[in-house]
């Protein structure tokens, strides 16, 4: 049987006040959206088109032309709405809402007779829907209009969209299924599973679930439907380049309960281990629950990246091999970053264990906030851990790695997936058992909790993640008896807390990564909580080939980097030795908005008197240098330049680090 282990808070039932996260949730509603609603209207100069909005308007015989842009080109509006409708909860804005219902009103004109909703099949293929199931996104687009109507309709109570997913979802419902007469199709890119259980929490209405479970359930089993169809079409494609990958780009390979290892386009992968996990809580299905374990685990120990991005080439954007994990030509596609965050707490629900929310930290803090500039105007498709303009310039095989963010992309998947997900922060912070309050995040603000029928209003203070201490207060309406589960880092090695002065034994308390804190709790507890944040050289797995030899630096969740305008170029050439480098950390409040930056001693190897040769035998020369590493999400926020995480080792001096030492 499984267990609930942390159900996630209303999104109205927590409000976010931080001193670090406040800024980014600010710059979402009043930037970011605003920004993403012109976008999709196409009115950015020099931006790429989007088409999005106008679609909808042909379409909806509001306008007349012809569909522009990708097949899945709806998901970006949806994406869009979905954040209104999280931004919305978070704080009213009944202009944000009149523009969010005047584009839900277009949509519903653009809706057919039958219930069917995409404006690609609608505008520009009518004969042909549902024939390409494998390359042309129809599920995935109604997956995120079904997200998106959920959200609007939790923000407002308004039923207009969900109303319009409901006759889509019935109208898939009626001709997808293993009844006869029905297609035994299911999506090539995974998304509807989880809008799908979504809607069934929403409405209460079990096809919805079934129709989810189905889809899981049916993937990749033979007869291969993508081949049976494609006979049937008489084996056209739609886009040759995404249409000659093997079953593993799209998880098809094995039924999902028998795979082992975490394959093919990893935004898709993450997207349907997702799924599986709501499904293993609605349905306690404990095959499920460990086909997650098993890829999780396979995921974080063998082919994430030390900021959580995923996705190691960019042929498929795709995972590789167990370690393979290149470093300038690696893709970790933001979209893949948000979805590792979406497995990761769905994981929570059904087993609480400080990996997940460990993991689920580092996306957060690292790659997912890198993909956005502080301006909240551009945007980072792949995510790299090493840059050089030249190289991303004249390499092809480096061309997809950009050295300054975009404006927008003509596939825009990654800049609304951020904003949905940081308009839902509040989702991520905490969880709640039968007797349980769970904390997996250090985020301050306040949340409401509801134990034994009684109110247990809980206020959180924390300098996160500049500084370690925390404080949470509670307040029920009465004294009430229950669990407070509180997440040590797996980044911190010592670790202090105490409640009501009172200094509490850890060990004795301490469950799977998480301080479990039974008692009686009355109004104006509190609980004190000190996570140290040392400087901390880390190393990569001895397989892992890219890194051999070099070292990251990282300061409680964050990851850090070094950029050419602190460190001059050719960043290749900077060494350190653990023990000579002396790293220290201090907060420097004029550089990018406030921050923690780390400095410390290195040698820079001197180019000066090689000459012209390429090669020769000869001693090498360094300087002594001191540089200056910023956090990893700021990076590129000033001018562009050089990048690295991973800095090379000086194994070779003569002050040697004991054998011992762990970095």
């Amino acid at each position: 049987m499984i267990i609930l282990a942390s159900l996630p808070l209303l999104l109205k039932n927590v409000r976010i006040d931080d001193s670090f996260w406040s800024k980014y949730i600010e710059l979402i509603r009043g930037t970011a959206i605003p920004y993403q609603w012109e976008v999709l209207n196409d009115r950015v100069p020099d931006a790429p088109l989007s088409y999005g909005m106008r679609n909808f308007r042909i379409a909806a015989g509001l306008e007349q032309g012809k569909f522009g842009g990708f097949v899945f080109q709806d998901s970006d509006v949806a994406k869009w709405l979905e954040a209104v409708g999280y931004s919305l909860q978070n704080q009213p804005d009944p202009e944000l809402e009149n523009i969010a219902d005047q584009a839900i009103e277009i949509i519903a004109k653009a809706q057919q007779a039958d219930g069917y909703l995409n404006t690609y099949y609608t505008l520009k293929e009518p004969g042909n829907r549902w024939t390409n199931f494998r390359a042309c996104h129809e599920l995935y687009c109604a997956g995120h209009m079904i997200e998106a109507a959920v959200a609007y309709y939790e923000a407002t109570g308004k039923r207009r969209l969900l109303e319009v997913v409901c006759r889509f979802a019935d109208h898939i419902d009626s001709i997808i299924g293993p009844e006869p007469g029905k297609m035994r199709a299911y999506p090539g890119h995974p998304e509807i599973e989880l809008a799908l259980v979504k809607l069934y929490r929403t409405t209460g209405d079990d096809k919805y679930l079934k129709l989810s479970k189905y889809f899981i359930d049916e993937r990749g089993r033979d007869p291969y439907y993508f081949d049976l169809e494609a006979e049937k079409r008489g084996k056209t494609v739609h886009n040759p380049e995404s249409e000659k990958f093997d079953r593993k780009y799209s998880q098809t390979h094995l039924p999902v309960r028998e795979q082992a290892t975490a394959e093919g386009h990893a935004v898709r992968a993450v997207y349907l281990y997702a799924a599986m996990a709501d499904l293993a809580v609605e349905t306690n299905d404990a095959g499920l629950l460990d086909a997650c374990k098993r890829l999780w685990e396979n995921i974080v120990n063998k082919r994430m990246y030390i900021t959580g991005g995923i996705g190691s080439t960019a042929c498929g954007e795709a995972f590789t091999f167990d370690y393979d994990l290149p470093n300038d030509t690696m893709y970790c596609e933001t979209c893949a970053s948000v979805g590792l965050v979406l497995f990761a707490r769905r994981m929570l629900q059904l087993d609480l264990n400080g990996c997940y929310a460990d993991v689920m930290e580092k996306a957060l803090y690292n790659t997912v906030l890198s993909g956005m500039s502080l301006d909240g105007r551009h945007f980072f498709y792949v995510n790299p851990l090493e840059v050089r303009s030249v190289a991303s310039a004249k390499d092809p095989g480096k061309a997809h790695v950009q050295a300054t963010r975009q404006q927008w992309f003509g596939c825009a998947c990654c800049p609304p997936n951020v904003a949905r997900l940081l308009s839902s922060l509040g989702y991520y912070i905490y969880g709640q058992g039968p007797r349980e309050i769970c904390v997996h995040l250090y985020i301050g603000g306040e949340a409401e909790f509801a134990v034994d029928g009684q109110k247990v209003r809980l206020t959180q203070k924390t300098g996160y993640p500049w500084e370690g201490r925390a404080t949470l207060e509670l307040a029920p309406d009465v004294p009430v008896e229950f669990t407070l589960a509180l997440r040590v880092p797996g980044w911190c090695r010592q670790a202090g807390v105490k409640v009501n002065g009172e200094k509490i034994q850890l060990k004795p308390a301490l469950s799977r990564g998480y301080l479990l804190l039974r008692r009686v709790w009355h109004p104006g507890d509190k609980v004190e909580m000190d996570f140290p944040m040392p400087v901390m050289l880390m190393r990569a797995h001895p397989n892992v080939r890219a890194d051999a030899g070099k070292v990251a630096l990282q300061r409680g969740p964050l990851v850090y980097c070094l950029e050419e305008m602190d460190n001059g170029p050719d960043l290749h050439a900077i060494s350190v030795n653990p023990t000579e480098a002396g790293f220290q950390a201090s907060f420097d409040r004029t550089l990018l908005g406030g921050t923690v930056v780390i400095e410390g001693q290195a040698e820079r190897a001197d180019a000066s008197p090689w000459g012209e040769g390429l090669y020769q035998a000869t001693e090498e020369k360094t300087d002594k240098v001191t540089i200056k590493a910023v956090p990893y999400c700021l990076w590129n926020n000033r001018r562009p330049g050089e990048m690295l995480v991973w800095i090379g080792m000086r194994r070779w001096s003569r002050h040697l680090a004991p054998r011992h030492t762990a970095y």
